[in-house]
């Protein structure tokens, strides 16, 4: 995936999930705050209408507008100064109009003016081919806007859409033409700073410390900070990776108690709180705003730096703190950035799989996963040895539990020295693997990019002859602190040492692997235990074992989501501490629906297997992990829509529900795609939980079949599982069978779950690959799409080309809420008849509702056919 999961070193590796930590609790003083950091104190402190530039020499070129922003004399510091001088300099604005509603907007130095070295532009994140979907821009019209003494220049964007460059005062935003009424604006309170590159004089001190480091800055503070406005939102959401609820809370403004600004920064850290706005493990600036009168749209800023990120709150105004008129009603925000330069899109939905759709068009979709890879996963720091690994792998099967993977961590290398083994503990590391892929699993090992330093280990003496660590400022190669003591970290930013990397994963390089081993690319975000503040990567981080941590696992995962990284999770049952069975139970039956799920744990830890809990919890274990794996068509068939589209597999209510405006700050309920909602459980000794079902919709329990009225908060019994509905309207895709992995379901027949709405119809769809190659990309797929109307069900093939080949049939049809009775279904076009069963008629919350089961139909998954109710 073309990613944006960066901060201050630009990450070489995109990875699922990360891992370990400093080996110090967190502890406050270690990490500083905007007080502590000049960018941010700097910018906090500026009043509205900060920003004295004006736009000029507006013109058309390349096809995009283009013009210059100056600083009038009367505001100029120095009016005098020659053309050397920072008070005159010029700042270039360029906007570029894209398909489908994006603005890109950039802001940088007069590269004419030869600025003392050229400020960093963040690469290999856009796609190659978004520049393809420029749209040329021909010309502008001119407009006076609101009394302002200067034109206003105003581009075509969308239907229904344009952009405006106001000049003075400056001002750059998106509006709907019929109305007017704006919906994302930069500047709208003059804001805006840009610190100009500067050749140090005599007398200049630039540099900044915090603790024992210093920054020397040879060409002075280089920030860059504006506000952004929101138009219509009632909330705003993004910018991960933080431990708070999944809607931001206002960080500063009339009324609020002012708090730390978001923080953007790759912090790798050890036992993190929740409910911060504390930086963590991976930064994408990307945020997202939803309301009732307006939609949703979108912000990201292409920003490699630290950055810090106040929210105004809804309807604030900056100038004279008061609450605009309703029909304004906005949300401001303040981003703050150490360096680089604007390069900004806007992205107008204004549906919210609008925006996350453009968003993705921009920095690309995540990869479709293997298949094997949406099972369960095992992990702990660490499995001791060969004779553990066999150990654990047989209680699966002695206790009748699916997994699919094996994890092993730093303590299999040779002394921390990656793509070794220990000879002592894993002596025969590819009999393992093979005596794991008989039973159709497979073998995680980890590696990391921090290099142990030490002449006899070939990497290292490699890497350090080639010149492909990173340097210090000396120029000298990096030398840090991190799990195998003093290490040195290849810079992932060259492409070609990513290349010569890349190579050492080949089986020839790496002795000891076999095609059933895989790489836990770890800590790509490198972490530097005796750096200013530790670095880290993307996943939920270090968390653990409590209430809150279960209970903030599930916004930071719908944020990731919305982002980018659909394929994100928690560590099971906490990384630290020692869950009880209660809270180890709550959290697989949560985290059986998230894309991601693996169990984990910090070697100081109890062990935590599913059959350590009794009887009774290894059932309720055994029982979510089991959900997961019927339920894993639908959820394969979810990646390959995230994979096409940018749409999230786990998904906030108000994406599925935008008018309801009761899902817009509800994050302990969750999609599943379109038609599985999931309320987790997360207080202790609850034997049953209250959950909001959205309206217009009637709601079937997954578990009984029992039909809900939406609209309406219903109370549920929730003592031995968690409730999970599915949405009428919807068919969803099912493996019923039992099986040790998911290699063995392979053949497996299949089952749809049909839940009808209110006219007695339905759809949904089921896509099925090979599942471990890229042949997809060739048309090597099945793509069904299932309609259920006037009492028939149809199979319509949406797959193109080549199409891939598979004998697996249905066997069997499960009817949510249809009320007739009929005695048998026909199937075409083999013309033959299959058995109906009636289950028991229901009736809860005034809605009659009936489970009817088409049995042994056995038309197959990628024909043609209909199924007509008689």
């Amino acid at each position: 995936m073309k990613s944006v999961v960066f901060l201050h070193y630009f990450l070489g590796f995109i990875l699922l999930v990360s891992h370990l930590n400093s080996v110090s609790s967190w502890k406050k003083e270690e990490f500083r705050n905007c007080n502590q950091t000049p960018f941010c104190k700097r910018a906090r402190s500026r009043k509205p209408q900060h920003c004295k530039l004006i736009a000029t020499d507006v013109i058309i070129g390349d096809g995009d507008l283009t013009a210059k922003l100056i600083t009038p004399k009367e505001f100029q510091e120095n009016p005098d100064e020659d053309s050397s001088g920072i008070a005159s300099n010029p700042l270039i604005l360029s906007l570029s109009v894209y398909e489908n509603g994006i603005l890109r907007m950039k802001i940088d130095e007069d590269a004419s003016r030869n600025p003392p070295k050229k400020r960093f532009e963040v690469p290999d994140v856009i796609l190659p081919e978004f520049e393809s979907k420029k749209l040329w821009l021909q010309r502008y019209t001119k407009q006076v806007i609101d009394g302002d003494s200067a034109d206003s220049f105003v581009v075509y964007l969308f239907d229904g859409y344009e952009a405006v460059l106001r000049s003075d005062p400056l001002e750059v935003f998106v509006r709907e033409q019929s109305s007017g009424k704006r919906v994302l604006s930069f500047n709208s309170h003059g804001l805006f700073d840009f610190e100009q590159l500067r050749v140090k004089k005599e007398g200049d001190d630039w540099e900044e410390r915090f603790r024992s480091h210093t920054d020397s800055r040879p060409y002075g503070p280089q920030s860059i900070s504006f506000d952004m406005s929101f138009y219509g939102a009632d909330f705003v959401y993004g910018i991960p990776e933080h431990a708070t609820s999944l809607s931001l809370k206002p960080t500063k403004g009339p009324g609020i108690e002012e708090s730390e600004p978001y923080r953007l920064f790759n912090l790798d850290v050890f036992e993190y709180l929740h409910e911060s706005p504390f930086g963590l493990y991976g930064s994408i600036p990307f945020m997202l705003s939803h309301g009732r009168t307006r939609g949703t749209s979108g912000f990201f800023w292409l920003n490699a730096a630290e950055m810090q990120i106040d929210v105004l709150g809804s309807g604030w105004d900056a100038e004279s703190s008061i609450m605009l008129p309703s029909d304004q009603n906005r949300i401001d925000t303040l981003w703050m950035s150490e360096a680089g330069i604007v390069d900004t899109f806007f992205f107008i939905g204004p549906k919210p799989k609008d925006v996350v759709k453009q968003y993705a068009s921009v920095t690309g979709t995540s990869a479709m996963p293997q298949l094997f890879a949406t099972g369960y996963h095992q992990c702990r720091w660490n499995y001791r040895d060969e004779e553990d690994v066999k150990n654990v792998d047989s209680k699966f099967d002695e206790y009748d539990i699916p997994y699919d993977v094996l994890w092993l961590d730093i303590e299999h290398t040779d002394g921390k020295r990656y793509f070794t083994w220990d000879k002592a503990l894993f002596p025969n590391p590819e009999e393992m693997q093979k005596d794991l892929a008989s039973r159709g699993r497979r073998m995680v090992t980890i590696v990391d990019p921090h290099i142990k330093r030490d002449e006899n280990y070939h990497i290292h003496k490699e890497a350090s002859k080639n010149g492909y660590y990173v340097k210090d400022a000396s120029g000298k190669d990096y030398d840090g602190w991190c799990w195998p003591g003093s290490s040195s970290y290849i810079d992932m930013v060259n492409p070609d040492i990513r290349s010569w990397w890349a190579d050492k994963f080949a089986y020839t390089q790496y002795v000891g692997s076999t095609p059933s081993l895989y790489i836990w690319n770890d800590m790509n975000e490198p972490s530097v235990f005796n750096g200013p503040e530790r670095y880290g990567t993307v996943w939920t981080g270090d968390n653990t074992a409590t209430w809150e941590q279960l209970r903030v696992s599930v916004p930071m995962i719908l944020t990731l989501g919305l982002t980018g990284i659909t394929f994100s999770g928690a560590d099971v049952g906490g990384f630290f501490g020692n869950p009880d069975s209660e809270l180890l139970v709550r959290w697989y039956q949560v985290a059986a629906y998230m894309p991601f799920f693996r169990g984990h744990a910090h070697h100081d830890t109890k062990r935590r297997e599913p059959w350590l809990f009794g009887e009774h919890n290894t059932k309720l274990m055994r029982d979510a992990i089991r959900v997961r794996y019927t339920l894993l068509p639908y959820f394969y068939t979810l990646f390959r829509e995230a994979n096409v589209s940018g749409v999230p597999v786990t998904r906030p209510m108000w994406m599925e529900f935008p008018d309801d405006e009761a899902t817009f700050n509800n994050d302990e309920a969750f999609m599943v795609g379109n038609g599985l909602l999931v309320q987790g459980v997360y207080t202790e000794h609850a034997k049953d939980v209250t959950v909001y079902l959205p309206k217009d919709h009637t709601w079937y329990d997954l578990r009984s079949g029992t039909a809900y009225k939406g609209g309406k908060t219903q109370k549920i019994e929730a003592a031995d599982a968690i409730p999970v509905f599915q949405r009428s309207g919807t068919i969803i895709p099912r493996k019923d069978r039992f099986r040790r992995s998911t290699v063995q379901m392979e053949n497996d027949p299949y089952t749809l779950v049909i839940a009808v709405d209110s006219s007695g119809e339905a759809e949904g769809e089921l896509y099925i690959d090979d599942g471990k190659s890229y042949e997809f990309n060739k048309g090597a797929y099945i793509h069904r799409r299932f309609v259920f109307s006037n009492g028939t069900l149809t199979s319509v093939n949406l797959a193109a080309g080549t199409q891939f080949l598979s004998d697996c049939t249905i066997e069997r049809i499960i009817l949510l809420g249809h009320l007739s009775k009929p005695k048998s279904a026909r199937i075409e076009p083999s013309n033959h008849a299959a058995e109906v069963e009636l289950g028991p008629l229901q009736i809860q919350s005034k809605i009659r509702s009936s489970v009817l089961t088409i049995r042994k139909p056995n038309v197959r998954v990628s024909d043609d056919w209909t199924i007509k109710l008689l």
